[in-house]
């Protein structure tokens, strides 16, 4: 279908990440997936290219507000020769928005500019054993010194992706007990340099999918953190987190989608390549049928995703309305790729194949950023159920 979410400058740009993607990525990412870890200098060749600081104001080095039909057009670019740029997503949709809004100005002046070049890359520690999506639940405490200069920071995080590539870790924690009332108090939000002194990686876990993108699990051992560290108030780090979910979630549709979209390319491709029984895949009515109602809900996903990224521009991409979109279109997707990997027969099993790629690392865009199950409690209590 016709889309008008992009105009000529937009297209441009895409031409541009089409050939960085086919040049630095493409030819390098069977390597990267088999040491399940992407080279620390893909993101400093983000820097020159321009797109590790979207949003940072030119004093800082960035292009300024940018909208975020540039980070779609990255999203739909990689997913189209089924590879990415690693943790790249959790760095620029995710933690950055962290910083740009809630950072002093004297915060500002020390982490922007190395961003904006990609000599400082970021992630996000909230995940613990045991807490999943209850981040009320976090244990990680920050304890402030009596002195005021520092927080002495102990805990243990899981599922934290691009850590070994990060310089800087957006980090929750409990500076203070909850209270009886309200399970969510006493949390903030500090940023750890990760080369500090008793901040320690654990086990690099295995995944099914994104074997590219690092996760392992952190531990903090009376890591010292400087009071002027603190980001935001101390005790309205839930209120924060909750804040930047709906880019988030925006940021997880857009890319199923553009998995989706890719996936049915693929499928139609192999296909009418593929013959048995004297005559192509292509032929039969059974593949004419799946990849029809693919291509379909692929339209209908794109457009949804399409109109959660104008109301992203416009400030107006609600929780509810970014919990609809994220359910709709990971579902979508989960259902799309798997057809088409149906249709390569058995060949879709191998890693070899895009497809197959495409399949395992789609699976958990149903899971991270909030499951579907919680998707659907969010649209249900704004429909006043």
């Amino acid at each position: 279908m016709k889309r008008d979410l992009y105009t000529a400058d937009h297209e441009a740009f895409r031409t541009v990440v089409r050939d960085f993607v086919a040049k630095e990525v493409t030819p390098h990412f069977a390597g990267w997936e088999a040491a399940r870890r992407t080279p620390r200098a893909l993101f400093h060749k983000l820097g020159e290219l321009g797109v590790m600081g979207f949003d940072i104001p030119e004093e800082y080095g960035g292009p300024g507000p940018t909208s975020f039909r540039y980070q779609a057009i990255i999203a739909e670019e990689t997913a189209a020769q089924a590879v990415s740029f690693a943790h790249y997503t959790v760095t620029t949709s995710i933690v950055l928005p962290y910083l740009l809004h809630l950072a002093t100005d004297e915060q500002k002046r020390r982490w922007l500019p190395g961003i904006a070049t990609g000599d400082t890359v970021l992630c996000v520690a909230m995940t613990e054993p045991g807490t999943g999506s209850d981040l009320a639940g976090i244990r990680t405490t920050a304890r402030l010194s009596e002195d005021g200069s520092h927080y002495v920071l102990n805990g243990t995080k899981t599922f934290i992706t691009g850590a070994l590539n990060s310089e800087l870790c957006v980090v929750a924690a409990r500076t203070s007990p909850a209270t009886p009332g309200d399970r969510r108090a006493g949390l903030s939000l500090l940023v750890v340099p990760t080369d500090s002194e008793g901040f320690g990686y654990g086990r690099q876990l295995e995944k099914i999918g994104l074997h590219a993108r690092d996760t392992c699990e952190l531990s903090f051992n009376d890591v010292r953190v400087p009071a002027e560290n603190l980001l935001g108030e101390e005790g309205s780090g839930f209120s924060y987190l909750g804040r930047n979910l709906p880019r988030e979630r925006l940021s997880i549709a857009v890319n199923a989608v553009a998995s989706a979209v890719a996936a049915v390319g693929f499928a139609r491709a192999y296909v009418r390549e593929r013959s048995v029984f004297g005559k192509p895949v292509a032929a039969f009515q059974n593949s004419k049928f799946v990849l029809a109602e693919c291509d379909t809900e692929v339209a209908a996903a794109q457009a949804l995703a399409d109109q959660g990224v104008v109301l992203d521009d416009t400030g107006e991409l609600t929780p509810a309305d970014a919990a609809r979109i994220k359910l709709f279109c990971t579902e979508t997707a989960g259902r799309v790729i798997d057809k088409c990997l149906q249709l390569h027969g058995g060949y879709g099993y191998l890693l070899e194949y895009p497809i197959a790629r495409l399949y395992a690392d789609t699976r958990v865009n149903r899971i991270y950023g909030g499951t579907s199950e919680v998707m659907k409690t969010i649209i249900a209590k704004d429909m006043g159920l």
